[in-house]
């Protein structure tokens, strides 16, 4: 196996130990691993879809970056039928989007989101 530096948040590391804690895993490197396979896994399930499809897509981003999930969103309008956005109490917001449309545009907008590189948690269902 190859070894690889990662740079990781205070914060992330203790939530990765506590992980490693409560689900048994010998070490740090055992999560990020699954983590990653996770990830690639999504990935490539999302790749698979082809042609029309439905979506929601959910996202955690702190407050000060909500001009930039509106630019996004706004590049987005022809496949977003609907938008919640809910204020959560640590600072952050929740965004829920329902999206139907071509999966080549609705990957777009997921990856437009991952890339800004602002958001706190992305996760995309496909159906």
């Amino acid at each position: 196996m190859v070894v690889v530096s990662v740079s990781l948040s205070e914060k992330l590391l203790e939530e990765i130990d506590a992980l490693r804690d409560e689900m048994g895993f010998s070490g740090r490197s055992d999560v990020i691993r699954v983590a990653a396979r996770m990830l690639i896994d999504e990935k490539r399930n999302l790749r698979e879809f082809n042609g029309e499809i439905n979506a929601v897509l959910f996202l955690i981003h702190p407050r000060r970056v909500e001009d930039l999930v509106t630019k996004i969103k706004h590049d987005y309008e022809d496949i977003i039928g609907t938008q919640l956005h809910s204020h959560l109490k640590d600072g952050n917001c929740l965004e829920l989007f329902i999206i139907e449309g071509e999966s080549v545009r609705v990957r777009e907008l997921a990856e437009r989101f991952l890339a800004c590189g602002k958001m706190k948690h992305i996760k995309l269902v496909t159906f």
